[in-house]
C-alpha cells in the first residue's frame, strides 16, 4: 500500500496526462477520495492474473436481428495435377495438390515432410522464421499418416500435410516462448485446442513459426524474421514466420493470429494468402491472450482454396473460450460469383493506395461482379486503437510492473513496453466511452453489407484495417501483383513497419509482392473466398515463387 499524501498540484499536473481540467475546489475535493481509490488499484495488483484470465465481459459481434448462414461444408476444385519430379516444385504446391497426391498414394507423408525439413536446414537460418523445429515429431507423425494411408484410411485434406504453428499457441512439452525473452523456456503442459482440431485432421507439425514479441512487429527474441522476397528487410508481424516460412516453400501450410493487422500484414509482405475468420469462428483457448475482445485465428497459406480447407479443420465451438460462437463454415467452389456486389471506400484508393490496389479493383468488373462505390460514417475509427493498447497493457501488466520489460529486444516509442508503460495513464472513462463508439462502427459496418456481398480495398489504407478487426469481420488477403522498392529509401520496410510502397528504379530496388484485401459479413467467409479464388485466377500472380537470393 501507499501512504503518499496528494496535493492539489499532484492533481493539476495529472490533469494534463488525461485531457482534462478540473478547477482549485475539485481537485481539493478529490483528495481523500483518490487516495482509496489508488489504494484499491494497489490491492488488487496483488493478486495474480495468469495470461489465461479472461475478462468477465465477452464481446459478440452479432448485432441484434443477426441471422447465422445454416449452409456447411467445403468443396474445393478437382485437381489433377501430375507429381512433379523436383523436390521444390513440390514444396511450392498447394493444399489441394498435396492432398491430392497424398490420397493417390503418389507422394508419401514422410516424403513430403523430408521435404520440408530439409528446406527448413537450408533456409531458416536466413529467413529464421522458425523458433522451434520439432522434426523427430513430424516424421513420427508422418509415419502415421502413411500407415493410415497404406490401410486405406484418410482424415481428409490435411491427411499427412506439414505445417508451422505460431509460437503463440501451446504444445506440449514442447517451448511455446511468444517471441518475448521472459517467455522464451516457456513449456506447456498441454496441447492448445486448435493443434488437437490439427492433428485430428492429419496435419503433421513441422515446429513453431516465430512471432514478433508479444504478438507484435516481426522482432523476436531469436533476431528479426525475414522476407523471403527480399531478406534484407523484415517479415512484418506478428504472424512473421508463419508468413515467411509458406512464402518460402517451408511448409504446406501454416497457422496466425490476428488483433490488427497481424496475419493481413505479413501475407502484403511476404505475398501469401491469409484468412481472418469472423471473430469467436475459431478457439483461442491455449493461444496467447493480447487482447480477448479481438483476437482472431486464422490460416496463411499459398493459395485461397487452401485457406478453406484450413478453416474447415479449425472450425470448432469451444466451451473453454469465452468469445468462442458455434458457426457452420461453407464453401462452394462451383458457386456462381455473377451479379454479386462488390463495394470499395473511395477513401482507400486515395493516396497511398497503389496501382497494383487499382488495378484489382478494376479486375472483379471482367468477373461480372457489380462494382459499387460505398461509404461509412465519419467516426473517428482510429481512436479504438486506444483499447488495443488498454487491453494488451493490462495483459502484460506484470511485466511492466516488475520492469521485466527491459529485457525485450525492441525498445522503440511504438513498442510494446513503451505502449504498456503509456497506457497506465489511459482513462478508464474513456475506455467505457470507447466501447460505445465501438458499438457505433459494428453498427455503421453491418449497414454497409446491407448493400454490398463483400468490400475490396488495400489492407493498410483507408479505414477498414480498424474497423473490421473491432466488429470482428472477416477478411481475406491474397497477392494481387508486384512493386518494386528501394530498401535504401527512407521510411522503407526493412523495420519490419507498416509503410506504403512505391515504384522506383534503383540498382537497390526489390521486386516485391503485393495484395488485396476483401471483407465479408459475419460468418460468410465463403461469398469472399469465391471472389478471391476468380480474382487469384484472373490476376495470375499466385505462381511465382521467392529466390530466397536476395533481390
Amino acid at each position: 500500500m501507499s501512504d503518499v499524501r496528494f496535493t492539489p498540484e499532484d492533481i493539476a499536473a495529472a490533469e494534463r496526462l488525461v485531457g482534462v481540467t478540473y478547477t482549485a475546489q475539485e481537485r481539493a475535493q478529490m483528495l481523500d477520495n483518490l487516495e482509496g481509490q489508488i489504494a484499491a488499484a494497489q490491492t488488487r495488483r496483488t493478486v495474480n492474473l495468469p495470461n489465461s484470465s479472461p475478462m468477465a465481459l465477452r464481446f459478440d459481434p452479432r448485432l441484434p436481428g443477426f441471422k447465422m448462414p445454416s449452409e456447411s461444408g467445403v468443396s474445393v476444385n478437382a485437381v489433377d495435377t501430375p507429381l512433379p519430379t523436383d523436390d521444390t516444385d513440390i514444396a511450392f504446391a498447394t493444399l489441394p495438390e498435396l492432398s491430392n497426391w497424398i490420397a493417390a498414394g503418389a507422394l508419401t507423408s514422410r516424403r513430403l515432410t523430408e521435404i520440408y525439413l530439409t528446406r527448413i536446414e537450408a533456409f531458416n537460418p536466413t529467413l529464421l522464421c522458425f523458433a522451434t523445429v520439432t522434426a523427430d515429431l513430424a516424421r513420427s507423425e508422418a509415419d502415421a499418416m502413411d500407415a493410415l494411408t497404406r490401410d486405406g484410411q484418410n482424415l481428409g485434406p490435411l491427411h499427412g500435410i506439414p505445417y508451422g504453428l505460431k509460437d503463440l499457441f501451446d504444445t506440449q512439452g514442447i517451448i511455446t516462448g511468444w517471441g518475448a525473452e521472459p517467455y522464451r523456456n516457456r513449456m506447456p503442459d498441454a496441447d492448445a485446442h486448435i493443434v488437437s482440431l490439427l492433428r485430428d485432421a492429419g496435419a503433421v507439425l513441422l515446429g513453431k513459426t516465430t512471432v514478433g514479441a508479444l504478438a507484435y512487429n516481426d522482432i523476436w527474441y531469436g533476431g528479426q524474421t525475414r522476407n523471403p522476397w527480399n531478406p534484407a528487410e523484415g517479415a512484418s508481424g506478428s504472424s512473421a514466420g508463419s508468413a515467411s516460412a509458406t512464402a518460402a516453400g517451408l511448409c504446406g501450410f501454416s497457422i496466425g493470429t490476428e488483433t490488427l493487422g497481424s496475419i493481413t500484414s505479413p501475407c502484403q509482405r511476404c505475398g501469401t494468402t491469409g484468412l481472418r475468420p469472423t471473430f469467436g469462428r475459431v478457439s483461442r483457448t491455449g493461444a496467447m491472450a493480447l487482447c480477448c475482445s479481438l483476437d482472431k485465428v486464422g490460416p496463411i497459406c499459398r493459395g485461397v482454396e487452401d485457406t478453406a480447407l484450413v478453416l474447415d479443420a479449425l472450425n470448432s465451438a469451444d466451451a473453454n473460450d469465452l468469445g468462442s460462437i458455434a458457426a457452420p463454415f461453407a464453401y462452394n467452389a462451383q458457386q456462381d460469383i455473377r451479379g454479386l456486389t462488390l463495394g470499395y471506400l473511395p477513401e482507400a484508393f486515395d493516396e497511398g493506395a497503389t496501382d497494383v490496389d487499382h488495378a484489382a479493383r478494376a479486375a472483379t468488373k471482367e468477373l461480372g461482379i457489380n462494382l459499387v462505390e460505398v461509404s461509412l460514417p465519419n467516426l473517428p475509427y482510429d481512436t479504438l486503437m486506444n483499447i488495443v493498447y488498454a487491453e494488451a497493457a493490462a495483459t502484460f501488466e506484470n511485466l511492466t510492473l516488475s520492469n521485466a520489460d527491459d529485457t525485450l529486444t525492441w525498445q522503440d516509442p511504438g513498442a510494446w513496453p513503451n505502449i504498456f508503460r503509456k497506457a497506465r495513464f489511459l482513462s478508464a472513462v474513456d475506455h467505457v466511452q470507447l466501447d460505445r463508439l465501438r458499438y457505433l462502427v459494428m453498427q455503421a459496418v453491418d449497414t454497409l453489407f446491407q448493400d454490398v456481398d463483400a468490400l475490396i480495398g488495400p489492407f493498410s489504407t483507408g479505414p477498414m484495417l480498424v474497423a473490421s478487426n473491432f466488429t470482428g469481420h472477416p477478411c481475406l488477403h491474397l497477392r494481387a501483383g508486384f512493386m518494386r522498392h528501394d530498401t535504401r529509401k527512407p521510411g522503407s520496410l526493412a523495420a519490419g513497419k507498416l509503410t506504403a510502397r512505391s515504384d522506383v528504379a534503383s540498382d537497390n530496388a526489390c521486386r516485391v509482392p503485393q495484395g488485396i484485401s476483401l471483407w465479408g459479413r459475419l460468418f460468410d467467409e465463403g461469398t469472399i473466398l469465391n471472389i478471391g479464388r476468380a480474382l487469384e485466377h484472373k490476376l495470375d500472380q499466385s505462381g511465382d515463387r521467392p529466390t530466397l537470393t536476395g533481390c
